[in-house]
């Protein structure tokens, strides 16, 4: 089955906060994640750098890291949710309100837009989590089971499915959502980008 972008997020089998995205694609599978202290970006590999003008929505921040809370989506609303949190704002509105401002992407397949944002509490163990999509159709935002891990997709699964994330760290994550466990099932991987909270967000990314 072919779902797109995928993000999960919320709690892994061993009780820890995390976030995961990966990118399938069918038209530009030429892309790559690079991973860098605060942020993971999905870029065009080298020769493939003029793919960009044929569309301008394949290359953007797909994570990044603000006071500690982890934003991760599939195009450039990660930036202005994160600004959003950066000044204040808690992050239910900052999701929301960057979904209904960004809108989904005015391309070829009216592609949908998903995030999902993470907060740690304290205890490391604990955590505040949205979870959203905005599509030509509708707009969603949940809140995240606390002990529970979720994932949704721009197509197919458009709203939050439960999974099992079975991942113990950051790099292991990425591996997990690229071609593990119920992901296998989806076709057309392209790239991944995984972290865990162990008292801070440590990011790793995988390419095919």
């Amino acid at each position: 089955m072919y779902l797109g972008r995928i993000i999960s997020a919320g709690m892994n089998n061993e009780g820890n906060p995390f976030i995961a995205y990966r990118v399938s694609s069918r038209s530009f599978p030429n892309r790559m994640a690079k991973s860098f202290e605060d942020k993971a970006a999905i870029i065009p590999k080298e020769g493939h750098e003029t793919d960009i003008f044929e569309n301008a929505y394949i290359a953007y921040n797909c994570v990044k890291i603000v006071e500690n809370i982890a934003i991760v989506s599939n195009g450039s609303h990660t930036d202005v949710i994160a600004d959003k949190i950066s000044v204040g704002m808690n992050i239910k509105d900052a999701l929301t309100l960057s979904l209904i401002a960004m809108d989904y992407e005015k391309d070829d397949y009216n592609t949908p837009r998903i995030a999902a944002v993470i907060k740690p509490e304290t205890d490391q163990n604990e955590y505040e989590g949205y979870i959203g999509i905005v599509t030509h159709e509708k707009i969603l935002v949940e809140k995240m089971s606390k002990n529970k891990a979720f994932f949704i997709s721009t197509y197919e699964c458009q709203s939050p499915n439960e999974v099992n994330f079975v991942a113990s760290d950051s790099k292991s994550s990425a591996k997990f959502i690229l071609d593990e466990g119920e992901f296998k099932n989806f076709t057309n991987p392209v790239a991944s980008v995984g972290s865990v909270f162990d008292g801070k967000w440590i990011i790793e990314s995988m390419n095919i």
